[in-house]
């Protein structure tokens, strides 16, 4: 076998191994421990639903094999953060000073030059084979400029507080 690890933005719940076979209308072998604590845990990025009380696919952990592998979507490390980023997510920083501050992932796109206004850009665009941009991903921040006003800022990077701190949070 090879070896794996995994970053993955779940739903979950406490439940018992016995209340999740009775979810799911199963009988608890006769090795198994209807008692056994663990967690209902819920898929939502893939894979087709099993159960019609949900939109995911559903499973159940046992809860020290859960508690290692997920923590709660608060005090994130950066790390976190850019994978939740990287999974369609809004994140913040509990430190940020500005309100309403947060960060998301502009994926690479490929832009037509009838879209672009920018003259320096519509000029690469127009003396290319493709006749397009290639822009690459780019994380943008929503946040307040030096007047006052909210705008967004392109091509955000990070500082080194931002990078060791463990305050991140994701935007529902």
């Amino acid at each position: 076998m090879n070896t794996y690890i995994g970053t993955k933005i779940i739903n979950a719940k406490s439940m018992t191994l016995g209340e999740y076979n009775d979810l799911r209308g199963w009988k608890t072998l006769p090795n198994g421990n209807p008692a056994q604590e663990g967690y209902l845990v819920e898929y939502t990025d893939g894979g087709e639903p099993n159960h019609p009380d949900f939109i995911g696919y559903i499973s159940w952990s046992p809860k020290e094999v859960f508690e290692r592998a997920y923590r709660l979507v608060q005090g994130l490390t950066f790390g976190a953060a850019i994978e939740a980023l990287k999974g369609g997510k809004r994140v913040s920083r509990a430190g940020w000073n500005g309100k309403g501050m947060y960060l998301w992932l502009l994926s690479e796109a490929v832009v037509p030059v009838e879209w672009i206004k920018e003259p320096h850009l519509k000029e690469i665009a127009e003396n290319s084979e493709e006749k397009t941009v290639h822009c690459l991903p780019s994380i943008r921040m929503y946040t307040t400029n030096a007047h006052g006003r909210k705008a967004v800022l392109t091509g955000w990077l990070a500082s080194q507080t931002d990078m060791l701190s463990e305050d991140w949070y994701i935007i529902e």
